[in-house]
């Protein structure tokens, strides 16, 4: 089996090539590549996946990158969420600010160390985010064979590539999407990557959202906050 912690990275962008320097030098950085060639930073899940939301994508979260992120940005939302803190007061992303997205500490069920978050898990994560690009249903045939020559492009493995495809041609399961999420904390993740994948300005993709937040159990005013924290973790390139 593949690495599928290290199959995140190279979706959301942990390890981008060229960059260096602080947090916030780096989150320029990643954005001015974006910009310039998507396909060589970290962050190219819009870029294979054919969504829109690639190069938003780029700044904050790839320079945190993989499970790390989708972990932070889910315990952001909870963490808030329990201090009974407001969505909208994080809607709006601050550009002076550091990074929404924050490391959770070694003791919370979120941390990328914790033994719940396998590669099994990590497997979980990158499937719910296919599937949520899926949810439009305008990947067909031909939209596959044009993703899959930028997979091979990005050279992830021919294990990774060959699972990619057959996550691509497969039905949407979100009854394994669920089944694999086993405690509120990875529920909340598997959502938060969804979220992350797509921004959901159609009825299909907003619909779609919403059956799997339902089907996941989590509790409305929670899936507001982890909305609103993804939103204010992409950056406009």
């Amino acid at each position: 089996m593949f690495d599928a912690k290290k199959l995140l990275d190279q979706f959301l962008g942990s390890q981008v090539p060229g960059l260096s320097g602080s947090l916030r030098d780096r989150a320029g950085q990643a954005g001015q590549i974006a910009k310039e060639n998507p396909l060589k930073t970290g962050a190219i899940v819009a870029a294979l996946l054919g969504t829109k939301t690639g190069r938003d994508i780029a700044g904050n979260v790839a320079t945190v990158g993989g499970i790390a992120a989708i972990a932070g940005l889910g315990y952001l939302a909870y963490k808030n969420y329990q201090s009974g803190q407001s969505p909208q007061a994080v809607a709006q992303p601050n550009p002076q600010a550091q990074s929404p997205v924050l490391m959770p500490p070694t003791d919370s069920p979120f941390h990328p160390q914790w033994p719940a978050l396998s590669n099994d898990f990590a497997l979980t994560l990158v499937r719910a985010m296919i599937a949520a690009a899926k949810a439009d249903g305008h990947i067909d045939e031909a939209e596959r064979a044009n993703i899959m020559d930028k997979v091979h492009a990005v050279d992830l493995g021919a294990e990774a590539e060959a699972f990619i495809a057959k996550e691509l041609a497969n039905p949407i399961e979100i009854d394994e999407l669920v089944a694999a999420a086993r405690t509120e904390e990875q529920r909340v993740e598997v959502y938060a990557a969804s979220r992350l994948t797509i921004d959901p300005d159609t009825r299909t993709e907003r619909g779609y959202l919403d059956m799997l937040a339902g089907r996941l159990g989590l509790a409305d005013a929670l899936i507001d906050h982890i909305d609103a924290t993804v939103s204010a973790a992409k950056v406009k390139a």
